[in-house]
């Protein structure tokens, strides 16, 4: 089935959650995934962290680190000390999360932009949850457009999106994530993700439909996806009998 290409938060600690890290890793080129220390880089370079994502870049995964903007009403200075820390990462850029949305706002958000280019950062991302102002658009950056339920990204009638804008959807049941990934095709998301995890975090795990991928035998089999109930067939009992009866009778057993 066609997807959009993955763009993957990961809040799962390397330690606390390994599985995980290794099917991303097996997954390699297809995904982008996002890394959160600690609501960001954390307030030093982490010896597990710096493993575990040079594993993943060593495999192709391409990584960008999560800096928080909280709608432009942080310190512009915490914002810096976060796009360098990250700097200090295997990561090619950074995501830039809760971007507000309306033009008056834009400045914070364009100078964490120039942060990232000046580290040596290229790759951007930003995060509004929704559709900006057309001066985000401006910026020449990649926008996710929704971060938010399936409920609600039904219900969603794609104003203000353009084609090649991030989707990213959560508290999908597992039997709809084949359905939720089509809507994002249809709807003509660049990128994304669609994922089983809901409230109170839908990244601090993989997605039921990441599975396993091949050289990961030796990991824990996941967990079935649950099922929608199938109607009951009844067996023809008379035509099993029957069958059976007439090849005891030849002296036949199959």
């Amino acid at each position: 089935m066609d997807r959009v290409p993955t763009l993957l938060p990961l809040r799962a600690h390397p330690l606390a959650r390994p599985h995980a890290w290794e099917i991303v890793a097996g997954h390699g080129s297809a995904f982008t995934v996002v890394v959160d220390v600690a609501g960001g880089p954390g307030s030093g370079r982490d010896p597990v962290y710096t493993a575990a994502m040079s594993r993943l870049a060593a495999a192709g995964v391409r990584l960008l680190g999560y800096v928080d903007v909280d709608l432009s009403t942080r310190p512009i200075e915490q914002i810096r000390a976060d796009v360098y820390r990250w700097a200090g990462y295997p990561v090619r850029g950074v995501f830039l999360d809760r971007v507000p949305v309306s033009p008056h706002s834009i400045g914070p958000v364009a100078i964490a932009a120039r942060f990232a280019q000046r580290a040596d950062l290229p790759d951007v991302v930003l995060n509004p949850g929704g559709p900006p102002d057309q001066t985000y658009r401006d910026l020449g950056l990649p926008i996710c457009v929704f971060d938010g339920s399936w409920r609600d990204y039904r219900r969603w009638n794609g104003a203000g999106a353009l084609p090649g804008d991030g989707h990213l959807v959560h508290a999908v049941p597992p039997w709809e994530l084949d359905e939720a990934a089509r809507l994002q095709v249809a709807r003509g998301a660049g990128f994304g993700m669609v994922t089983d995890l809901g409230s109170p975090d839908p990244y601090s795990d993989l997605p039921a439909w990441c599975g396993q991928v091949p050289g990961l035998a030796d990991l824990n089999p996941p967990t079935p996806l649950p099922r929608r109930p199938r109607p009951h067939r009844l067996t023809n009992t008379a035509t099993a009998t029957t069958a059976t009866t007439a090849a005891a009778r030849t002296g036949r057993t199959g």
